[in-house]
C-alpha cells in the first residue's frame, strides 16, 4: 500500500496518456514519471530523509501533483500549507513537524524572508514559478534539469505519507498524521464505491493542499485518470476548463457548486461531459439541488462525509439518493453510510452504541484512522479510543445504515468548506484590551453555509466596536477564520460550573432548523 502504486501503473499500461493538463501544458504519464523521479533525486540531494516534512506553499498547479508524487517518491512525507493562513500560522506548521524543505509559487515568495525569520530549521526554499527563482531560492525547473532520476523508495504502510493540519480546538493547529496505508485505502474505497471512474477526466479546482482534493487526486492516481487544474476556483475558469477539456467528474464544496451554477453566464459553456459532481463539507439544500440538476442534466452528485482524521472519506452518499426517489425518503439529507473499509456507529458520552434513530456522537472504524496528531499525544488519546475516531459530530443512523449529522460535538463552525475551531478564534479575540469575555459560535448563512459569529462582553469603559475587533483579528489569523459578526452583550450565560452556555447564544440564530449545522 504505497501512494506511488497509480503512477507506477500508469507509467507501464498507459505511459503515452495524458496526465496532467494546467495553463496549456500537457504532460503524458512517461513524462510524469520522470519529472517525479527527478525531483525526487533533487529532493534527496538536498538532504530529505526518509519521513522527512516537506512542505508547499501554492495555488493549485501540475506541479502541485508532482510535489506529492515526488516527495512519495523521494521517501519524505508531505507539509501541504494552507494558502489562506497569516504567516504566524504557516510557521507554527512548519515549526511543529520540523519542515526543513518548502516549495513556493510567485504568490507567496513576499513570504519568505519572514518565514526565515520565524523558521531557523527552514534550510532550503524551492522556487515553483516559470519566471527567475528570486535571490536566495533555488529554481525548480534548474533542480530538474540537473537531478539524476532515482528510484522510487517505496515507503509503504504504515511509513508517514503526510501531515495535515487543521485548526486547533485548544488555539492552535494540529498536524494530523497520515500513512500510506491511511491514504491508500481510502483512495481504494473511493474508486471501489465508483465516486471516481477509471480513466476519468477530473478537474482540481478546490484547493489541492486541502485533503478533500487530496482524496479525490489520490483516486484518480489510482484509476489513471487525467488531472486538469486551475490554479484556484473561480466559476468562469471552472466552467472553462469543463468545456475545454471535456472534464467527466470534479469535486466542489456546495458553496462552489452555488457559484457556478447560479453564474449569469453559465448559458454559455458546454458543460454536458460532466458526469460526477462530488462535494462534501456539508449536504447540499434542496433549493441548490434543483437549480443544479436543471443547469447541469447530464451530471450525477455524489456527497463525501468525513474528516482529516479519517484520510478523509467515511461515508458516502450515492447519485441515486440524490434524485427522485432518494429525496422522497429524505436521503438528500443524509451523508451517506459508511464507505467500504469503514465501520460508523453512533455512540453515547460513554462510547456505547446508542438505538437506532437516536442522536450521539458519530464515530467511525478503519484503515484510514489515522496514526495521530503530530507531538500531541493526549489530544490523539482523546480522539481515538479503541480503534474508533470520535468525529465530534453529532448525528443519528436511520434502519438502512444512514448517517444523518445534525449538530457539533467540537465547537467547531465549517464555512465555505473550511473548518473553523472556536477556541483557535477565541484565543485571538481575547488578547484584544477592549475583551473582558468572548464566544465564538457558528450561525446560518445561505452562501457559505455558516459564518463565524462572535459575541462579546466589553470590559468596564472599553469604546470597542465590532470592526476594530475584526480588524484585530485579520493581522493574526487567516481571513476565513476571522469573525464576519460581532454582537456585544452585558453578560454571559454561564452553567453552575462558570462554563458559557454556547447553545443558549446559538439558540436565536438556529430557530425553527432540523439541523442546528449548516
Amino acid at each position: 500500500m504505497y501512494l506511488t502504486q497509480g503512477l507506477r501503473r500508469s507509467i507501464q499500461q498507459t505511459p503515452e496518456a495524458t496526465a496532467s493538463v494546467f495553463q496549456g501544458r500537457r504532460r503524458t504519464f512517461a513524462e510524469l514519471g520522470d519529472r517525479v523521479a527527478r525531483l525526487a533525486g533533487a529532493l534527496r540531494g538536498l538532504g530529505v530523509q526518509p519521513g522527512d516534512r516537506v512542505g508547499m506553499l501554492a495555488l493549485n498547479s501540475d506541479r502541485y501533483l508532482e510535489y506529492y508524487l515526488g516527495t512519495y517518491w523521494a521517501g519524505g512525507a508531505v507539509n501541504p500549507i494552507n494558502t489562506r493562513w497569516s504567516v504566524a500560522e504557516i510557521a507554527y506548521s512548519i515549526d511543529d513537524c520540523q519542515t526543513a524543505l518548502m516549495l513556493v509559487d510567485d504568490n507567496f515568495t513576499g513570504m519568505v524572508d519572514e518565514l526565515r525569520r520565524r523558521c531557523p530549521g527552514l534550510r532550503a526554499v524551492v522556487h515553483v514559478g516559470d519566471g527567475a527563482a528570486p535571490d536566495g531560492m533555488l529554481g525548480y525547473e534548474a533542480l530538474l534539469a540537473e537531478a539524476r532520476p532515482v528510484d522510487d523508495a517505496l515507503r509503504s504502510g504504515e511509513d508517514l505519507a503526510g501531515v495535515f493540519y487543521t485548526g486547533g480546538t485548544t488555539g492552535s493547529p494540529k498536524g494530523v498524521m497520515l500513512s500510506h496505508r491511511n491514504l491508500f485505502t481510502n483512495s481504494m474505497a473511493v474508486v471501489a464505491e465508483g465516486a471516481v471512474a477509471r480513466g476519468c477526466v477530473g478537474l482540481h479546482a478546490a484547493p489541492m493542499f486541502h485533503l478533500a482534493d487530496g482524496c479525490f487526486m489520490n483516486a484518480m492516481l489510482a484509476s489513471g485518470g487525467c488531472h486538469v487544474i486551475v490554479p484556484r476556483f473561480e466559476p468562469t475558469a471552472v466552467m472553462e476548463a469543463i468545456q475545454n477539456e471535456r472534464v467527466e467528474e470534479v469535486l466542489l464544496v456546495p458553496t462552489m457548486i452555488q457559484m457556478v451554477v447560479d453564474h449569469p453566464d453559465i448559458g454559455r459553456f458546454r458543460l454536458g461531459s460532466l458526469r460526477n459532481m462530488l462535494y462534501g463539507a456539508s449536504p447540499i439544500s434542496e433549493g441548490l439541488l434543483d437549480r443544479a440538476m436543471k443547469a447541469l442534466p447530464a451530471a450525477g452528485f455524489t456527497q463525501l462525509y468525513g474528516m482529516t482524521e479519517l484520510s478523509p472519506m467515511a461515508t458516502i452518499l450515492t447519485q441515486e439518493m440524490h434524485r427522485e426517489a432518494g429525496r422522497q425518503l429524505g436521503r438528500h439529507r443524509s451523508g451517506g453510510r459508511a464507505a467500504m473499509g469503514c465501520e460508523v456507529r453512533i455512540v453515547d458520552a460513554l462510547g456505547q452504541e446508542v438505538a437506532q434513530g437516536e442522536v450521539g456522537e458519530i464515530a467511525v472504524r478503519g484503515p484510514g484512522v489515522m496514526m495521530g496528531y503530530w507531538n500531541k499525544p493526549a489530544e490523539t488519546a482523546s480522539a481515538v479510543r479503541d480503534g474508533w475516531m470520535f468525529t465530534g459530530d453529532g448525528g443519528r443512523m436511520d434502519a438502512d445504515g444512514y448517517v444523518y449529522v445534525v449538530d457539533r460535538i467540537k465547537d467547531m463552525i465549517v464555512t465555505g468548506g473550511e473548518n473553523v475551531y472556536s477556541a483557535e478564534v477565541e484565543s485571538v479575540v481575547a488578547t484584544h484590551p477592549g475583551v473582558a469575555a468572548c464566544a465564538v459560535i457558528g450561525v446560518p448563512n445561505d452562501q457559505w453555509g455558516e459564518l463565524v459569529h462572535v459575541v462579546v462582553v466589553r470590559k468596564p469603559g472599553a469604546a470597542l466596536e465590532g470592526q476594530a475587533l475584526i480588524d484585530h483579528c485579520r493581522e493574526r489569523i487567516a481571513s476565513y477564520k476571522c469573525p464576519r459578526e460581532v454582537s456585544f452583550v452585558d453578560a454571559m450565560p454561564l452553567s453552575g460550573a462558570g462554563k458559557i452556555l454556547k447553545t443558549q447564544l446559538r439558540a436565536p440564530f438556529w430557530a425553527g432548523r432540523e439541523r442546528k449545522v449548516a
